[in-house]
């Protein structure tokens, strides 16, 4: 409470991954278990900033957001300021808040200390800056005072941490050492998410695949899957992020054999030339990559694949870039985000040589951008016509008068419909495909659409006019 007896204002600006939005979710709950009450910026008594160093451009958000919040404390000398998240991991940028108004810096591994800082900072009245940097064993924060965003869909971290240090990332020094967390401890999270109506799960991490390494039992990502495939009322189950080197046989028939698991998978490529690959450290050939892709396929013939691609590495030639033009026209991803690579501090590539010029590396990209988009937009006039089973988030980002949904294989589907269906999985016969999404209307009354039948179909449903289904 204020001196005037009013409740305390907090607002949490996130940036980066889904990662930092799971954070965000328990930060807000801890918040709140102060007497806090979320609300916007420019009413705030606390504003915390999670924050995101995966690129200096988003770096750059942040310092530009600092600038605001700073002047918003001139004209209110009471406001607390907190900096948490990846870039308070590392030692350069803690040395530049030093010089800010800003009352607490914490890091990404002890967001459980975070109440007991605020009021050891408010009581020095100085900055405190508690950063651990070292990560050591995971440390549950209750999911139960979690403040999650009302819909269907909810994430679950399943894991912490990368030890792959590619050498354009910095994750492994701002998340540290892959950690697992205990498998009952999701599977708990997972039943009481469903008591609270999400009926769709996303599990976390930096690389799923890896899940159990560290813990005393014998436990995969595949076994995991099993077990939160036995909570009732969860229907849909998708992760994020795989490792191509760490995809197995025992996941792969995990997905195809999982009525609940759904029919996508996002694994990065990066590049499509051996040599990039090894500089990038990556820990697999382009000839490794097309293995997972066949062996995904051929389980699961209409899996929908996702990747990234970074064009313009240090010393990236352009035979190298066309290997990588040559894998997307191989592969035939159904989307992708593809990024210029770009200088990060900390990391090995930054000190590589033969560093490419800008106007390059945005030519690289528009190649690829064209080619990849062709596909897509390809791949998704298939649906046209078709019926389609999918799950309703809430109201369209870009028309709030329309709903968005989403499908098994994760395609995005506009439609009209009342709020009442958020959370519902129901019919919608596509009847326009663009580049990124899918325009559809709800059937009236269909029941018996194949998306229902998990290895039949899947998300190609039947043709309206023939009801016949159809795998490409």
């Amino acid at each position: 409470m204020n001196s005037a007896g009013q409740a305390l204002i907090y607002h949490i600006l996130t940036y980066g991954c889904q990662m930092n939005v799971r954070d965000s979710e328990n930060i807000a709950g801890l918040l709140e278990s102060m007497g806090y009450i979320e609300g916007q910026l420019a009413e705030a008594d606390l504003v915390l900033l999670n924050t995101c160093s995966v690129r200096h451009s988003a770096e750059n958000k942040v310092y530009g957001k600092l600038g605001e919040i700073n002047r918003l404390k001139q004209q209110k000398p009471g406001l607390f300021v907190a900096f948490g998240g990846c870039m308070a991991q590392l030692p350069e940028v803690r040395a530049r808040l030093k010089k800010m108004k800003i009352d607490l810096v914490f890091g990404t591994h002890n967001l459980h200390e975070l109440p007991e800082l605020i009021r050891s900072a408010r009581e020095g009245r100085k900055q405190l800056a508690a950063v651990w940097e070292n990560n050591g064993p995971v440390v549950e924060i209750d999911p139960g005072i979690s403040i999650r965003p009302p819909g269907s869909s909810a994430f679950v971290n399943i894991m912490y941490g990368c030890n792959n240090f590619c050498s354009y990332c910095i994750v492994p020094y701002t998340r540290g050492r892959e950690r697992s967390r205990m498998p009952d401890d999701i599977v708990g999270e997972a039943h009481q998410l469903a008591g609270q109506g999400y009926n769709e799960i996303t599990l976390l991490g930096q690389n799923v695949n890896s899940y159990g390494r560290g813990l005393d039992m014998d436990i995969d990502f595949a076994g995991l899957l099993h077990r939160v495939h036995e909570v009732e009322g969860i229907e849909r189950i998708r992760f994020t992020t795989s490792h191509p080197k760490d995809v197995s046989d025992s996941m792969i028939n995990a997905i195809a054999d999982l009525p609940k698991c759904c029919e996508h998978i996002h694994v990065a490529m990066q590049a499509g030339s051996n040599r990039i690959l090894k500089l990038m450290n990556r820990g697999y050939t382009r000839e490794h990559y097309l293995d997972v892709i066949g062996r995904l396929r051929d389980k699961i013939p209409e899996i929908a694949i996702s990747t990234d691609i970074i064009v313009g590495f240090p010393g990236e030639t352009d035979a190298d870039f066309r290997d990588t033009i040559d894998m997307v026209e191989k592969v035939q991803f159904d989307s992708a985000f593809t990024f210029m690579y770009s200088v990060r501090s900390g990391t090995r590539a930054a000190q590589m040589p033969d560093q490419l010029e800008y106007e390059s590396k945005n030519r690289r990209l528009a190649v690829l951008n064209d080619l990849q988009y062709a596909i897509a937009k390809r791949k998704n006039q298939r649906f046209t016509g078709r019926i389609m089973e999918v799950m309703v988030d809430g109201p369209s980002k870009s028309n709030q008068d329309r709903l968005s949904s989403r499908t098994r294989c994760n395609r995005i589907v506009i439609l009209d419909g009342s709020l009442e269906l958020v959370g519902r999985t129901v019919d919608a016969i596509i009847e326009e495909a663009k580049t990124f999404s899918l325009f559809g209307r709800l059937t009236d009354g269909y029941e018996d659409s194949c998306c229902n039948e998990h290895n039949s179909g899947l998300d190609y449903g039947k043709d309206v006019a023939s009801d016949q289904g159809r795998n490409n």
